[in-house]
């Protein structure tokens, strides 16, 4: 390994791969203060801001291949020890930079996904009255021209949206000052917008642009005029998932019921069962069937999460029984004394880090990975908590941003399964754990 330096070389970066998705690598171990691009070369330079956080980093991803959209890294240190302010490609250099003006041309990098009007009219409108949105593809790529009632508001938005993207991980806002004075709007569509003038005809909306992923039919969401928050929560599973959902997961999936048999009624309850689907996405309601006590019915948030525990879970085994997993013909678990609530339960894993928990989905694995452990905790306490669950093959304690976690690798995919319905969410020492499952091979 190179002398330790805090600019970090990162091989094999694809054309696919943003600033962002090279960000959200290393941000967990600290402050990435400069990035440089070598497109030509499929390679990155980062600067951390000290040795600490680029040691911490090259520490934790010996052990764990670092993946970006399907595609492994490479990492070690760079030669260089610092990056001047002139190589890197953080900010802009104010010498190209237009006039400031009121209208703004916003070219979208990264974009995994379709942008229309309403999301741009979303993104924007936080920093003034936006008055006409035109979008246009260019050989530059997705581009388009927001007009504000005033040049502040502009500027404001210029300062606090340049170089952010969209959605998490992808659709990356790179912003310049036009030097047109008004924008000629013609047609209130996807495409183009006057705000002034809403009775302005319609065309015929276009289709999805082609070459994009839907796996979350989100431009159905976009004509149905839902939310910013709906569109962006698609998008984000998008990249979460390298683009393109599983093989075998589609996405357009409604029903958010599923029917669970085959229980072991001896050892199973609610709790257990939350914390094996919670892993797919968050849980509303569960509830066993008291005339059959080896069924229970699971409601999640939503269709996709549904999908992705049936796609990942069935034939799983859980206390010597297999699992089978399906979708109910009830739309949802009616509120009762005997169906257990989760809707606002904090255990629920896909209330924040929701890219990082889409990320981790998997079928079960002999490796979990135990978070929020005690900053003084020892192997031999993790092994006495978990091992009446199985073999225990070899363990592994490390920090990452300060913080405690552990590896603890299983003889088979059943005894880390019971474990991990076992003890997540108990407690250790005072701290309320965390496990998923790891998809590490060997520790």
């Amino acid at each position: 390994m190179s002398e330790p330096s805090k600019v970090i070389h990162i091989r094999n970066v694809g054309h696919e791969i943003a600033e962002s998705d090279l960000l959200q690598l290393l941000q967990p171990f600290g402050v990435v203060s400069k990035i440089v691009m070598l497109r030509a070369k499929n390679q990155a330079l980062l600067q951390m801001e000290d040795i600490h956080a680029s040691v911490s980093a090259l520490q934790y991803y010996t052990s764990v291949q670092p993946s970006i959209r399907g595609r492994n890294v490479y990492m070690q240190f760079s030669s260089h020890q610092e990056l001047t302010t002139d190589q890197s490609s953080h900010g802009r250099n104010s010498d190209q930079e237009s006039e400031p003006n009121r209208i703004l041309l916003v070219t979208i990098h990264h974009m995994i996904y379709p942008i229309t009007v309403e999301v741009l009219h979303q993104v924007f409108k936080a920093y003034g009255f936006v008055e006409k949105i035109v979008t246009f593809q260019k050989s530059a790529g997705f581009q388009a021209l927001i007009q504000f009632h005033s040049r502040q508001e502009a500027v404001e938005a210029f300062g606090s949206l340049h170089g952010r993207n969209i959605y998490d991980g992808c659709c990356q806002l790179d912003i310049q000052y036009s030097n047109l004075s008004e924008l000629q709007v013609h047609y209130n569509n996807d495409r183009s917008r006057d705000f002034t003038n809403p009775s302005l005809p319609t065309e015929r909306p276009r289709a999805p642009q082609q070459g994009y992923p839907d796996p979350a039919n989100l431009y159905a969401f976009q004509q149905a005029g839902a939310s910013f928050a709906q569109m962006g929560r698609a998008a984000m599973i998008a990249a979460a998932f390298g683009g393109s959902l599983p093989h075998g997961v589609t996405g357009t999936n409604e029903r958010c019921t599923l029917i669970v048999s085959n229980l072991n009624t001896d050892k199973i309850d609610e709790d257990k069962l939350f914390n094996l689907f919670s892993l797919y996405g968050n849980i509303v309601r569960i509830k066993i069937l008291r005339n059959k006590p080896d069924h229970a019915l699971v409601e999640m948030a939503d269709g996709l999460q549904a999908e992705l525990a049936v796609h990942y879970l069935k034939g799983a085994i859980l206390f010597g029984n297999k699992l089978e997993v399906n979708y109910s013909k009830y739309p949802n678990i009616t509120p009762a004394p005997d169906a257990h609530d989760y809707l606002n339960s904090s255990l629920n894993r896909f209330n924040s880090n929701v890219v990082k928990n889409y990320r981790h989905c998997c079928s079960p694995t002999k490796m979990i990975h135990i978070s929020a452990l005690p900053q003084e905790i020892s192997e031999e306490s993790i092994l006495n908590h978990v091992s009446e669950h199985g073999t225990v093959l070899n363990t592994k304690l490390f920090e990452v941003n300060g913080k405690r976690q552990a590896l603890v690798l299983f003889g088979t995919e059943e005894e880390a399964t019971e474990a991990l319905v076992s003890k997540h969410a108990s407690t250790l020492e005072g701290n309320t754990i965390r496990i998923s499952f790891s998809q590490m091979q060997s520790i």
